[in-house]
């Protein structure tokens, strides 16, 4: 029914909106870099104000450092929604954004610059669990991002096709959160079931 749904509405000439977040959980003491390349991105789109080319661009590199550390992926979930409104699709984008921002420690980099600095002590204790929450609002239809993701071969085509819908110019609104937010901090596998629960081994 959904299937005619869409293809009735096509014919009306509908712009069709999807808003879909995916989970990626990297595990061992070497995804630390990634954690790096979070923060940096995060404080670039914010001195840019939130710039969609510029948070898009920051979406690529985030996405192709992930599938440089494939290997680490330990298992992802995915979700999302369609819809014909524009508002409609901004409201549950939001939604996602909000539910992503509340999840344990998770966030935006720490504009303080303070884990940065050259006298900061060496007993950082290093995460060895991390979370990244994509969530993105685009036009059109994609089935690389709208299937099943806790596959490691659909996870790897569903982050290229990100990249490609960047370059497209078809991404309306991205927004990337992370768990822990910040070196120093640590999610532990407990905290890891308790606020992750959706995720499945890959």
């Amino acid at each position: 029914m959904n299937a005619w749904s869409d293809r009735f509405k096509q014919m009306m000439g509908r712009t069709r909106f999807a808003v879909c977040r995916i989970f990626i959980h990297l595990a061992g003491e070497q995804v630390a870099p990634i954690l790096g390349v979070l923060n940096r991105v995060g404080r670039e789109a914010i001195d840019a104000e939130g710039d969609l080319q510029i948070v898009g661009e920051g979406l690529v590199q985030i996405c192709e450092s992930l599938l440089q550390y494939d290997t680490y992926w330990t298992s992802a979930a995915n979700e999302g929604n369609v819809f014909w409104n524009e508002g409609e699709a901004g409201d549950e984008f939001t939604n996602l954004f909000t539910d992503s921002a509340q999840r344990y420690k998770s966030g935006e980099p720490d504009l303080s610059g303070s884990y940065g600095r050259t006298n900061d002590p060496l007993y950082l204790s290093v995460t060895r669990n991390l979370i990244v929450m994509i969530t993105v609002a685009y036009e059109g239809e994609t089935a690389q991002l709208e299937t099943d993701l806790a596959d490691m071969n659909a996870l790897r085509a569903g982050l290229k096709k990100l990249i490609n819908l960047h370059y497209q110019g078809t991404l309306r609104a991205i927004q990337v959160h992370w768990s822990p937010a910040q070196l120093g901090d640590e999610l532990t596998s407990d905290q890891l079931l308790q606020h992750f629960p959706e995720l499945i081994p890959l």
